[in-house]
C-alpha cells in the first residue's frame, strides 16, 4: 500500500471512529431518556405495564421497519438460547424499572455500572476466558464503589438498591448469552427476538396490572418503546462504524446524563458518597476494559 493510500485509509478510519463515538453517545443519552420516561410513568402506572409498553411498541417499530422481511429475520440457529437471552433482558428491565420507581435516577444508574464487571467475572465459568489478577483487582474495586453507593448497614441504605443490583447481575448473564449468539445469528435477529419475547411475556400478565392510561400516559408509553428501539439501533450503528475498543468506553457517559436528567426533571442531586462510588465504578470499569484490550492484542 502506498503512503498516500495508507494516509487516506487512516483518515477514513478516523472518520468512522468519530461516527461510532457519536452513535454511542446518542445511544447512551437515549437509554437515559428511556429511564426518565419509565421513572415518570412509575409515579402513576405499575412497573409491569411500563415494561409491557417498552417491548410492545419496540416490536411495533421493528415490524414497521422490517415489514416483509420480518419472518426471514426470525430464522435462528439457536432458538432456545435466543429465548433465554430475551427473557433475561425482560427480567433486567423489570428489575431496573422497579428500582427506578424508588430511587434517584443517578443512584440506579450508578449501581448498574457494575454490569461490565459482573460480565468479566462470569466470562470465566461461562465463556472459558482467563481473567488475570489486574482485572480481578478492577472488579473488586468496582464492588467497593457499588458498596459506597448502596451503603448497606447505614440509614441511607434501602432495599430498593437491591433491584438495580440484581438487574446488573441478570444483565451480565444477558450479555454472556449475547456473546454466544453473536457467532450464529445477526444482530437484527437478536434484536427482533428481544422485543418479540418481551412483548409476548408481558402481555400475558399485563391484564392483572392494567391501569387505564390517559392521553399523556399513552404518549409516554409509546415513547418508551420507540426510544428503547431507537437506542438499540444507535448502539448497533456505533459498533458497526468503529471497533469496540474505541466506542465502548463512551458508554460510561450514562452517569453524566443520569445526573443531568435527574437534576432537571426531579431536582435530585446525588450526594458526595454516591458520586464517589460512581466515579470508582467508572474508573474500575474502564481499567478492566483496558486490560481486556491488552490481552486481546497479546493473543494476536
Amino acid at each position: 500500500m502506498s503512503e498516500a493510500a495508507g494516509s487516506q485509509s487512516g483518515l477514513a478510519q478516523m472518520a468512522a471512529n468519530r461516527r461510532g463515538i457519536l452513535w454511542m453517545l446518542l445511544a447512551v443519552m437515549l437509554f437515559v431518556v428511556l429511564d426518565t420516561f419509565a421513572k415518570l410513568l412509575s409515579e402513576t402506572y405499575p412497573v409491569w405495564q411500563i415494561v409491557w409498553a417498552r417491548y410492545t411498541f419496540h416490536l411495533v417499530l421493528i415490524a414497521l421497519f422490517l415489514r416483509g422481511a420480518l419472518p426471514r429475520t426470525l430464522r435462528t440457529r439457536r432458538l432456545p438460547l435466543q429465548l433465554l437471552r430475551s427473557l433475561l433482558l425482560v427480567i433486567t428491565t423489570g428489575l431496573f424499572f422497579m428500582g427506578l420507581s424508588m430511587l434517584q435516577l443517578a443512584e440506579a444508574a450508578a449501581v448498574m455500572l457494575l454490569g461490565p464487571l459482573f460480565i468479566t467475572a462470569l466470562s470465566v465459568p461461562f465463556l472459558g476466558e482467563k481473567v488475570g489478577m489486574r482485572r480481578w483487582g478492577g472488579v473488586f474495586a468496582g464492588l467497593v464503589g457499588a458498596l459506597i453507593v448502596i451503603r448497606p448497614g447505614t440509614d441511607v441504605f434501602v432495599l430498593a438498591s437491591l433491584f438495580p443490583l440484581a438487574a446488573a447481575l441478570v444483565n451480565a448473564f444477558y450479555h454472556i448469552t449475547t456473546r454466544l449468539l453473536s457467532h450464529s445469528d445477526s444482530s437484527m435477529t437478536t434484536l427482533t427476538y428481544s422485543s418479540l419475547v418481551g412483548a409476548v411475556v408481558m402481555t400475558l400478565g399485563v391484564p392483572f396490572f392494567w391501569v387505564q392510561p390517559d392521553l399523556i400516559g399513552w404518549l409516554m408509553m409509546v415513547a418508551v418503546g420507540l426510544v428503547g428501539g431507537s437506542s438499540h439501533f444507535c448502539l448497533i450503528k456505533s459498533y458497526s462504524e468503529a471497533p469496540a475498543a474505541v466506542v465502548a468506553p463512551f458508554g460510561y457517559s450514562n452517569i453524566v446524563w443520569a445526573v443531568l436528567f435527574g437534576l432537571v426533571v426531579w431536582g435530585d442531586l446525588p450526594d458526595a458518597w454516591t458520586l464517589l462510588g460512581a466515579g470508582i465504578l467508572v474508573v474500575s470499569g474502564l481499567y478492566v476494559f483496558h486490560r481486556e484490550q491488552v490481552r486481546k492484542r497479546e493473543k494476536r
